[in-house]
């Protein structure tokens, strides 16, 4: 498992809040969900998103935004809108007052807005769990991008865009597939982009050398790895591998490993019942006293500890 196809293993499993809003002008939506990840796109007419900081920005038929959590942001018909709606934690919707506004906007399935025939109409994904696997990449994200419409990301928007507000049988597991899709399409294409500063080891991914060491550590992290193993795997000498897998991650096989194991336990610590016991072997422990230990001196609080915080908890 890459760490970009572990950004999207939790919140696929979990499923995510898809919705087609269908406004008519003016209008407003402050979202304060405290979601960690949001993907928008206006596939009819335009809206704007308005961050907490930074200037606002234009979303044109095609474009995607990513909304980086958990600080709020606006999306409207214009910049200087006030705000007639609020969607609170738990896709809880509200006037600016409090009332419910679920029922009285229900335009039907995965269908909400002020007009059934709208001119705007803006597509919202919102991945509603995140982890330390996540964090990983989200961490070096920008508050909030936006990517203009390419051949890339078209044909799954129209084909989201179809399906949002069909009721089939595996109509959520499929909507999310494709909501998968878009988000992969879409970081992709802002990670090759010259201001995209991805972090170190997603550029290391794409050198034969190291990419191959850092896919063997990715998928079988509780192996009992040395550098000596890792350089034969990668085809080059121990010496070769920890000279260039530092220079391109930023630091060495081993310290990689440490923080890969502990970000994919403390995944299972929170994202599944596993015991402590079992988390420490899938991680490369041979058992709970030794990992323990290690994960309280890395993380600050011993895995039972974590597991029991808000898991807005530092750690």
């Amino acid at each position: 498992m890459d760490a970009l196809a572990g950004l999207l293993d939790g919140p696929r499993a979990r499923g995510a809040f898809l919705l087609r809003m269908v406004m008519e002008p003016p209008w407003s939506v402050r979202i304060e969900d405290r979601a960690p990840l949001c993907l928008l796109s206006a596939t009819r007419g335009e809206a704007w998103i308005v961050p907490a900081a930074g200037e606002p920005v234009l979303l044109r038929p095609g474009d995607i935004a990513i909304a980086r959590g958990p600080e709020p942001y606006t999306v409207a018909d214009a910049p200087g809108t006030p705000a007639r709606c609020r969607v609170a934690p738990g896709g809880v919707c509200t006037t600016s007052y409090g009332e419910p506004l679920a029922e009285s906007m229900s335009l039907g399935v995965r269908t909400w807005g002020n007009a059934p025939d709208g001119p705007a109409t803006v597509l919202v994904g919102t991945y509603l769990f995140d982890g330390e696997i996540s964090r990983r990449l989200l961490d070096s994200l920008p508050a909030l991008l936006v990517l203009p419409a390419d051949a890339r990301t078209g044909p799954l928007l129209c084909l989201l865009d179809e399906e949002i507000s069909k009721d089939e049988p595996g109509q959520s597991v499929f909507l999310d597939r494709l909501l998968d899709l878009l988000l992969i399409a879409g970081l992709r294409t802002w990670f090759a982009r010259p201001d995209g500063r991805p972090p170190a080891w997603y550029v290391a991914l794409g050198d034969p050398v190291v990419g191959q060491a850092l896919r063997l550590l990715q998928n079988d992290p509780a192996r009992p790895w040395t550098v000596a193993a890792l350089a034969a795997g990668a085809g080059v000498s121990r010496a070769a591998l920890a000279r260039r897998f530092t220079e391109l991650v930023g630091e060495p096989p081993m310290a990689y490993l440490t923080g890969w194991r502990f970000a994919l336990a403390a995944d299972l610590l929170r994202g599944t019942d596993s015991t402590v016991e079992a988390v420490a072997r899938k991680v490369g422990y041979s058992g709970s006293f030794a990992f323990s230990a290690a994960f309280k001196r890395v993380r600050g609080m011993s895995p039972q500890e974590y597991r029991a915080a808000p898991s807005d908890a530092p750690g």
